[in-house]
């Protein structure tokens, strides 16, 4: 029996039809959830979540355990204030923009994780991704290399269904996405990938992601270095809509 579940149905006025509606499921489906206390799929706990105005963990409690390493924590807290947002990725696409299918499809690739604890990654990263739909969600601008539109990250149909979501999020006003060529040669994207966030009181923190760990960075110098690597691939980049275009030509040859 999901009691969580079933006092934020009460308190939020929704029943298990209003909630099935909103969350794309059969009401039958949402009953399960209450008198079985089933774990269902990753997606589906993110938005039933969202619908109900209450973190995923809040429902359901056991999912929420070991979903982000600890190292991770400190950068997810600075995530969550940040008012913007500058990443550069050269060989996936930013946690924050991920499909399911393909954050599942990097998350069983890397071979990192025992496969029981896959689905509470997943759902730990879909849930990070509610910062964009805020009422003052933080202004994204990613940065990426053509070389993650065309690499197969689980398979035709899960980049298909990844690049049109990216031609999508590029009609919010708040996140812009730039593609740096492949006919560019050496630049400082090669030297590995990085996020800058800009927080409430303008101070700037980075982090820099490697095959162990993350790494949280704050140091001024550091900081100047990183935003010095930021002028460099930016200015490699496409504009916003160039790499839509570009996004849009290559997401129709995954058929």
């Amino acid at each position: 029996m999901n009691d969580a579940l079933r006092v934020a149905l009460s308190e939020t006025g929704h029943t298990t039809e209003s909630l099935a509606e909103r969350v794309g499921v059969d009401p039958k489906t949402v009953g399960r959830w209450l008198s079985e206390g089933r774990i269902l799929h990753p997606r589906h706990r993110v938005s039933a979540a969202e619908v109900l105005g209450r973190d995923v963990g809040d429902i359901w409690p056991d999912t929420s355990r070991r979903r982000e390493p600890v190292w991770f924590r400190p950068w997810q807290e600075i995530e969550r204030e940040a008012v913007s947002l500058r990443s550069y990725q050269s060989v996936v696409l930013p946690g924050l923009l991920q499909t399911e299918a393909y954050a599942r499809a990097v998350l069983t690739g890397a071979g990192m994780l025992p496969r029981a604890d896959i689905d509470r990654h997943i759902t730990a990263r879909l849930a990070r991704q509610g910062i964009l739909r805020r009422e003052d969600p933080p202004q994204l601008t990613a940065v990426i290399d053509e070389g993650v539109l065309r690499r197969p990250v689980g398979g035709p149909e899960t980049m298909r269904e990844q690049l049109h979501a990216l031609v999508a999020a590029c009609a919010e006003p708040h996140v812009r996405i730039h593609v740096v060529p492949s006919s560019v040669g050496a630049y400082a994207g090669l030297n590995g990938p990085f996020v800058v966030a800009a927080c409430p009181d303008h101070r700037l923190a980075g982090y820099l992601d490697n095959q162990l760990q993350g790494q949280v960075v704050s140091d001024v110098d550091e900081i100047a270095a990183i935003m010095a690597a930021w002028e460099n691939v930016r200015g490699e980049a496409l504009s916003h809509w160039q790499s839509v275009d570009l996004i849009t030509e290559v997401a129709e040859t995954w058929s």
